[in-house]
């Protein structure tokens, strides 16, 4: 039996009056792997932002980690957030403190208590990324990829029913790219599920996975060919 993680039947897209897109249905399973394209301007990011909260959604059925996101209210956002992790494309770490410290704040924004745990938690995260001596370094110390893998940690932190990347390569150079997805990849065989939005080709050719494409309005899936 799949295990939808989210799923979206005639869901239209706004961003304020205007039309993003139309009529999307997407299914995404536990333990999936899914690529998201398209052109800048093509939806990617309303796309993404609906599935976090950020874009209300007012027109269609969409349930995501259990929650409908046609009646979220306010208030449900951070516990949405709480079982997604989310990855954007500029790290969005605070500058003024160590990576250990920008994971420790985040445990407790998320209402972790036990300094203990904490301290185990971050640990652990940082060891499925292979960052577990940089927790003492400050963002500015490390290299765009190190800080990504940070940002991978940290969307880790709670163990998140579905990571949504967005764009995460975007910023970094193709050798840094290829490290980067293999964590996601890592992360992956693990039982993680990934919706990355990607402008990347070149990694959709190395690392094949279903994709889906916003073009024209409309999200649909891209059956890729082999060989």
């Amino acid at each position: 039996m799949p295990n939808p993680i989210l799923q979206l039947k005639n869901v239209s897209i706004y961003q304020g009056d205007s039309l993003v897109l139309s009529n999307v249905n997407v299914e995404i399973n536990k333990g999936d792997f899914v690529y998201l394209i398209g052109k800048t301007g093509s939806g990617k990011s309303s796309f993404m932002k609906t599935l976090y909260g950020d874009l209300s959604l007012t027109e269609g059925e969409g349930h995501i980690v259990e929650y409908d996101l046609k009646t979220l209210k306010e208030d449900d956002i951070p516990f949405l957030r709480r079982k997604l992790g989310v990855v954007f494309q500029d790290f969005k770490l605070l500058t003024d403190r160590t990576i250990n410290e920008n994971l420790l704040f985040v445990l407790k924004a998320t209402g972790w208590k036990d300094q203990n745990q904490m301290n185990t938690r971050v640990e652990e995260v940082l060891a499925k990324v292979d960052m577990k001596t940089k927790g003492f370094k400050y963002p500015h110390e490390l290299s765009g990829g190190e800080q990504q893998r940070i940002a991978i940690a940290r969307a880790l932190l709670n163990n998140p029913e579905l990571i949504l990347a967005d764009e995460p390569t975007g910023n970094l150079d193709p050798q840094t790219s290829i490290e980067v997805m293999e964590v996601l990849q890592e992360i992956n065989k693990n039982g993680n599920t990934i919706l990355m939005a990607t402008h990347d080709y070149a990694l959709l050719l190395k690392y094949p996975s279903k994709t889906l494409k916003c073009d024209d309005n409309q999200v649909y899936e891209v059956v890729q060919r082999k060989g």
